[in-house]
């Protein structure tokens, strides 16, 4: 089913559009083991099912906007589980396809529309699955990071997602590495970096990072995700000042992980007064990442006014 809602872009030059919260989370509550290198996108082949059950609960939660469970899925990842490429580019496929089901069964139940569905496209170090996600710097060239996300950028396009997710982007080379990839592909993209304070994961000034997407006509919203609330509170504000484009936002719970423990540590930092601000700074694609479940989804949406 293609999508038959106005442009994700129109959607946001009206006001603040709800992303969902973290599918892993949601997952996980169903009971879902999420430990295997390919996270959740293991679920594209083996339990479908359970992937569309977790998009409708974040629509029914008010969100407007589903990002797909390719975060994690690349020809390359696939290949060590001894999946070929016919093959990988179907489960690609069928990312978006079970986002677009969840938002056909939503609409049937009465959820009222527009939906969306955000075709996720990970970082390199994703498909490493060593955390190197969360520190860039490969030490490939920009060159050598188009050619890989281009293969699955061009799969994922031809599923005909509502807008290419270029999330959790942990550096400018990478950053540069996307944005040629996703050009003339004809569909709009946002590209979210992950942060910790006013940089990059790698080190690089956020405004230098911003200012890569600035004129690149693809880009529909530019920000950051998986990151604390608080480093997102400053990243929203320099973003919109940086590009003059919408802002995507959509940090953590503000919980720690503690890596000796196995467990998440602290207190949620996610509230609706915090959405309020990011709103009001020029945030108009806001949900959660990792740890933000269907109930902060639908307290988000309620202080949006969704």
């Amino acid at each position: 089913m293609v999508s038959t809602s106005p442009p994700l872009a129109e959607a946001l030059a009206t006001g603040p559009v709800v992303l969902d919260g973290g599918l892993s989370n949601q997952l996980e509550a169903a009971g879902h083991d999420l430990s295997d290198a390919l996270w959740s996108a293991r679920l594209l082949a083996e339990e479908p099912e359970a992937v569309v059950r977790a998009h409708l609960a974040y629509y029914e939660a008010g969100a407007q906007v589903a990002i797909t469970s390719s975060y994690q899925a690349t020809f390359e990842g696939f290949a060590r589980r001894g999946i070929g490429a016919e093959q990988a580019a179907t489960l690609l496929a069928r990312s978006v396809e079970l986002a677009r089901e969840a938002a056909g069964r939503a609409a049937a139940g009465g959820v009222a529309g527009p939906l969306y569905v955000a075709a996720s496209a990970g970082p390199y170090g994703a498909m490493l699955a060593d955390g190197s996600e969360y520190r860039g710097r490969y030490g490939l060239s920009v060159a050598e990071l188009e050619r890989f996300h281009r293969p699955r950028l061009e799969v994922l396009t031809a599923a005909r997602p509502d807008v290419l997710a270029l999330e959790t982007v942990p550096d400018t080379d990478e950053a540069r590495a996307l944005l040629r990839a996703v050009r003339g592909l004809g569909v709009p993209a946002y590209l979210s970096y992950s942060i910790a304070g006013e940089r990059t994961r790698a080190g690089q000034p956020l405004e230098e990072a911003f200012a890569l997407a600035a004129d690149v006509d693809e880009v529909i919203a530019v920000g950051v995700n998986c990151c604390a609330p608080d480093d997102a509170d400053r990243a929203v504000r320099l973003a919109a000042r940086v590009t003059g484009k919408p802002v995507v936002v959509y940090p953590n719970s503000g919980e720690s992980w503690d890596a000796e423990a196995r467990a998440w540590c602290g207190s949620p930092a996610f509230g609706t007064d915090r959405v309020a601000g990011w709103a009001a700074d020029g945030a108009r694609l806001i949900g959660g990442c990792c740890r933000v479940g269907p109930d902060v989804i639908a307290e988000l949406a309620a202080g949006l006014g969704g």
